[in-house]
């Protein structure tokens, strides 16, 4: 490798982290509409706003007749729990596990629900689980997008039509960037932070026909957290899906929500968010392409993140801690580093929020910091 002097120029927009992700370009805190602040979120006003996020979330992504949007606590995390321990139990389960965050849904349904009936479908870090070995006559758990290990679900042409179970599928980090058979989805999660770069803590809980359906006819044998109750009398609780949550949310949160949908309705809808992030995502590809030392952790292109872009260094791991704290110093990539519990690596969030000329002017540092840890 040829020495490289320092670049000259810099990303006009250094944060690169994978959650919470970059505002969209020209976001302006000033600009959100916060008549909402000092009221009530049970008021004509608070419902008002809530029940856009639902509605707009829902017209936006072009989900079928008879899905459900909900705003619900305890961000994405809280969306997947309130849907397992409402749905899971009439079933076997196959959970599907290849990143950290899928693994930690096994954790939940092996150790804390103790569901009898299950399979985990395991793959390591870069890989993807045989989907011809997924049983549909269970309930059906997975993530989309593995956020911690840039590997990706390629379609959904492996989830059959007239499935017995039901599909549960933890999106956080492909809604808006990825495109989704929502058919084949019964329910569907995923938090504001992430594609939109919206403000944390609030999940989105989407149900399918086929859900609500269960719902209304199971009963868990376990006691239910308030914070899970989707139903009253054994009906949906319809005014979840209209704005009336479950606990108190942040009305600024919401209005930063709704900002971000405006946004994306003005680059062309979802299908413009998700052509931002396939050509932030040829970006690096282009760079790996050129460089010998740097690699994918997703080892099949089919499979590789257009959001969480995972990548690993011919390098040691100390080494690539100097790296990322480099980059850093020098304002030029924030919050590069891989997950806590995936391979020493670097991950680069290429979600829509994120501009193209950004990535473009970040490849030449990583070339730069490279040099300097690799080299010292």
């Amino acid at each position: 490798m040829q020495p490289v002097n320092k670049p000259a120029n810099k990303p006009a927009n250094p944060n690169f982290s994978s959650g919470p992700c970059a505002k969209h370009p020209g976001y302006d805190v000033s600009q959100l509409q916060l008549d909402t602040l000092g009221r009530s979120h049970r008021s004509a006003l608070g419902k008002k706003a809530l029940g856009l996020a639902c509605t707009e979330t829902a017209r936006l992504l072009g989900l079928p007749e008879g899905y459900r949007v909900a705003v619900v606590p305890g961000s994405d995390t809280g969306a997947v729990e309130m849907a397992m321990w409402s749905l899971l139990g009439q079933r076997g389960v196959d959970v599907l596990e290849w990143e950290s965050f899928s693994a930690g849904w096994v954790t939940d349904i092996v150790k804390q629900l103790k569901l009898p009936n299950v399979n985990v479908r395991k793959a390591g870090y870069g890989d993807i689980v045989d989907f011809a070995e997924v049983d549909f006559a269970n309930d059906v758990v997975f993530v989309w997008n593995g956020t911690t290990s840039g590997v990706k679900v390629p379609n959904g042409d492996w989830i059959p039509a007239d499935r017995a179970g039901l599909t549960l599928c933890d999106a956080t980090s492909a809604v808006f960037a990825m495109d989704m058979p929502w058919d084949k989805l019964d329910v569907v999660t995923f938090s504001w932070q992430k594609v939109l770069g919206g403000e944390g803590a609030h999940g989105m809980l989407i149900l399918g026909p086929r859900a609500v359906a269960r719902l209304e006819t199971y009963n868990p044998p376990w006691p239910m957290p308030k914070v899970f109750r989707m139903k009253s009398g054994g009906k949906l609780s319809e005014g979840l899906f209209k704005g009336e949550t479950i606990n108190t949310p942040s009305m600024l949160c919401v209005a930063d929500y709704l900002d971000a949908l405006k946004w994306v309705e003005s680059i062309g809808g979802v299908k413009g968010s998700i052509a931002r992030s396939e050509a932030n995502l040829q970006v690096i590809e282009g760079f790996v392409a050129a460089n010998d030392w740097i690699s994918f952790l997703a080892k099949n292109p089919a499979t590789r993140s257009n959001t969480s872009v995972c990548l690993t260094l011919a390098a040691t791991e100390e080494q690539v801690k100097k790296m990322v704290k480099l980059l850093d110093a020098e304002g030029v990539a924030y919050d590069l580093g891989a997950y806590k519990d995936a391979p020493a690596g670097l991950r680069i969030w290429c979600g829509a929020t994120v501009e193209s000329s950004d990535l473009q002017a970040l490849m030449p540092w990583l070339t730069w910091a490279y040099q300097q840890v690799t080299t010292a």
